[in-house]
């Protein structure tokens, strides 16, 4: 049984006082309203995901699902023979999640929500009752804030959000390479201004993510189309910013390491040469780091970056929301087999545990190399050549590190 769905919304509440959009209200007698059984608050890669994932599971069968989407309905006869500049790395734990589809509904967005009042239930509505900027109500059992980092529902909800901006701004792109090629290796160098990424789309095309201050980066906006190219291929190809005594040291350690673990040498791969850019993907987006400080509260959960914010120098910020999703399904599945309320904090709590626990490392651990790799102090860029060194030598270390992060 396929699910209704529809998506991207505005904000959602939870608390009387956290927001004017927000109110308790009191209800005499029974409501006309539709009633869901969980709505999700957002349209993008994470919103929609998580409608997919309970709209097809079997404990699901029964129950109501609404996507809100402010945004029109895109109908594609066929795949775009371009691509988006929005492009993300999916981990394999991802791909496996992304495999269902679902129905739509569009253009709905939220302007009033009104929260259950907590004392006394007598005569309140037990749900989150929701209306639309074309009059139309309904209520839910359960919202599932998935509407970005300057997330409405997390906002209305009175839920705390730690934050601050770093001092860089994204530059993201789509180029064509020079020629041809097996392009199915990601690549990504750190430099003294911030990292530089190249993910692959297909034999000629890749995606940029080059993290800089925020003057170099409107300065590579502002580029003609050469000199922004010239740019790019320096960034990845250039020994500028090498000195003798780093390779020196490195090399020596890469050499210890190989007295001590005979490895097959294999051929250096190295990054593929830019040709051109399409001129109407060149944007940017200034960089943050956010965390909320609940991701639940009664009849509400939140997820992806309405709950977490991280530098996209791992790649891991989609990848996050989709392991919130995977473990919020899977409670809620639980939830529904045995007859639970979905909102309620008895399951809604153990996906925060799970999740705040994964999610708070890999914060942390982000933040600590975008800062360790924003310097060019000879003993901490000494320190994180080692390291790297270190990390790719000891398989059994690697393979946990990369074993945490497709989670």
């Amino acid at each position: 049984m396929a699910a209704r769905l529809v998506s991207r919304c505005g904000a959602v509440g939870a608390a009387a006082h956290s927001s004017p959009l927000v109110s308790c209200r009191r209800w005499s007698g029974a409501s006309a309203d539709t009633v869901y059984d969980v709505v999700v608050s957002g349209g993008g890669l994470v919103g929609a995901a998580m409608a997919c994932a309970l709209g097809y599971d079997i404990h699901f069968h029964d129950k109501k699902i609404l996507l809100l989407e402010a945004g029109p309905k895109k109908v594609l006869e066929k795949l775009s023979e371009t691509y988006s500049n929005r492009v993300s790395s999916i981990s394999p734990g991802s791909a496996t999640l992304l495999s269902n589809r679902v129905t739509v509904l569009y253009r709905s967005k939220a302007i009033r929500y009104t929260w259950p009042c907590p004392f006394p239930m007598t005569d309140s509505s037990p749900w989150v009752h929701i209306t639309l900027g074309d009059g139309s109500t309904f209520q839910t059992k359960l919202l599932i804030g998935a509407d970005g980092h300057n997330s409405g529902v997390r906002q209305a909800a009175g839920i705390q959000n730690v934050s601050w901006s770093y001092d860089q701004s994204a530059v993201v792109a789509t180029l064509y390479l020079s020629e041809a090629t097996e392009n199915n290796v990601a690549w990504q160098r750190f430099l003294p201004c911030g990292p530089i990424a190249l993910l692959p789309l297909s034999d000629t095309l890749s995606s940029l993510v080059w993290s800089t201050s925020h003057e170099h980066a409107a300065q590579l906006v502002s580029m003609d189309e050469e000199k922004f190219v010239d740019a790019v291929n320096s960034a990845f190809w250039s020994d500028a910013d090498h000195t003798d005594f780093i390779d020196t040291a490195g090399a020596m350690l890469q050499y210890a390491v190989g007295l001590l673990k005979p490895t097959k040498v294999s051929a250096r791969q190295l990054p593929p040469s830019v040709a051109r850019v399409d001129a109407k993907s060149r944007v940017l987006f200034p960089l943050g780091l956010g965390h909320a400080a609940e991701y639940v509260r009664p009849r509400v959960a939140l997820i992806g970056d309405a709950a977490h914010r991280v530098h996209p120098l791992a790649g891991q910020g989609v990848n996050m929301g989709f392991g919130d999703i995977s473990s919020l399904a899977h409670h809620l599945s639980t939830a529904a087999f045995n007859g639970k309320d979905l909102g309620s904090m008895s399951h809604l709590t153990g996906y925060e545990t799970e999740r705040q626990r994964h999610n708070t490392a890999l914060l942390a651990a982000t933040d600590l190399l975008k800062r360790l790799y924003s310097t060019s102090a000879a003993p901490l860029v000494l320190l994180r050549t080692w390291g790297l060194q270190a990390t790719n030598a000891v398989s059994p270390l690697k393979e946990q590190i990369m074993a945490f992060a497709s989670k």
